[in-house]
């Protein structure tokens, strides 16, 4: 199977707005889209028009455009357009810039051989830019197969998940979260093949889906959706418009539009490994769990940050021991009347999904021995979201 979908093409589009733009824009709109859209160019590219913005004027509005070929962001704000036109501009400089002049208006010019002329109070800029034609293509979004998600319940997604996603590129089918529709819920899982985590919203009305839909998003994809969920554009921010085709994955949120190349491949089958029978628990202040393990790991080794859980009656232990830093150990007393138990684990990842849950509340932790995997879920009564947090065991 193939392991890459085609990236966005390269070939420009000839239906776009050509001419000498001259434009005045607020300096707060610009600016509120200018840094949603920089974090999609490439700092270091070997194709110089991608460290470029694309600027297309028309009607009353500025369209403004990034992409690094894997991804794109299409976002605009209001403009007076004296004269529609397109233009590039180099973004990491542009961006700087404009954070750098006072609130106001400012106008931009297109001049002749690719220059663009920023005017503001008594500021007078030519930045040098490249020809509108050499920009790279961005896919439209397909409205008619369009899903609307609410935003908050995909936003709590991403940020339950996002930190389990695998970092070793060799890995390309666990670089991404799987995301599963169907009719009534919705589901997020993501894996390094060390830990998994899964979190499912009952109780979800998600119109135009019949069965179950899945689909693999790329973890840069995720990241930037995160980001744009947090500031918001303002108009329209209660729902995010989900759709696909074949190669391309989109994000619309208002004004904005997120593309994605798609990750191809066959994500795990998760559900394999969620634990049965853990039927030895204890449940803790998150609070607590999180100040015994950031102590203790201190003194963890540093490779493998392992610490070793000791259940006895009614106390938790957490220890450490490194040739190198010395060893510590915390007590928590908590309810447990079940047999003895002594497991290891890697402290960063416990400490991960502590933070995913706020550190606030009381979480349970779930085992069945020392050779099986662990599981951790917030105690909550919210029936409607099912999050659940499945580690390996380290030997200790």
């Amino acid at each position: 199977m193939s392991t890459t979908a085609s990236p966005l093409s390269l070939e420009t589009t000839e239906a776009a707005p050509t001419g000498n733009l001259d434009i005045t824009v607020s300096r707060a709109e610009l600016l509120r889209e200018l840094t949603a859209a920089q974090s999609v160019v490439e700092r270091k590219t070997t194709i110089p028009i991608l460290s470029n913005f694309l600027f297309e004027a028309a009607g009353d509005r500025l369209t403004i455009t990034a992409t690094d070929l894997d991804q794109s962001l299409r976002t605009s704000c209001p403009a007076k357009v004296k004269k529609p036109g397109a233009c590039t501009v180099p973004a990491r400089k542009l961006y700087d810039y404009i954070r750098l002049l006072p609130e106001g208006e400012i106008s931009i010019k297109l001049m002749d051989n690719h220059w663009v002329q920023i005017r503001a109070g008594r500021s007078n800029t030519k930045m040098v830019g490249m020809a509108r034609a050499n920009f790279p293509q961005v896919p439209e979004f397909p409205t008619a197969s369009a899903i609307k998600i609410a935003a908050p319940a995909l936003r709590s997604m991403v940020s339950k998940t996002i930190f389990a996603i695998s970092s070793e590129e060799s890995r390309y089918t666990l670089n991404g979260a799987l995301l599963v529709l169907k009719a009534e819920s919705m589901a997020m899982v993501a894996t390094d093949g060390h830990r998994l985590a899964h979190i499912e919203r009952l109780g979800e009305t998600l119109e135009g889906i019949t069965g179950e839909k899945k689909t693999l998003i790329p973890r840069k994809a995720l990241g930037e959706l995160q980001s744009l969920l947090a500031s918001g554009s303002g108009e329209d921010d209660d729902f995010v418009e989900f759709a696909d085709d074949e190669t391309t994955l989109f994000f619309r949120m208002g004004g904005r539009v997120l593309t994605s190349r798609k990750l191809t491949g066959q994500f795990p089958n998760y559900e394999a490994v969620l634990p049965r029978d853990n039927n030895k628990f204890v449940i803790v202040r998150s609070e607590d769990l999180m100040g015994a393990l950031q102590r203790v790991a201190q003194f963890a080794d540093e490779r493998s940050g392992a610490i070793k859980i000791r259940l006895e009656q009614n106390e938790l232990r957490i220890s450490s021991s490194s040739t190198d830093s010395g060893e510590s150990e915390d007590i928590i007393e908590t309810p447990y009347n079940y047999d003895p138990l002594v497991v290891g684990f890697n402290s960063q990842y416990l400490i991960d999904f502590l933070k995913a849950i706020g550190n606030t509340g009381e979480v349970r932790l779930e085992f069945k021995d020392a050779q099986s995997a662990g599981q951790m879920r917030p105690e909550d009564a919210n029936e409607d979201q099912k999050y659940r947090y499945i580690l390996m065991p380290m030997r200790i």
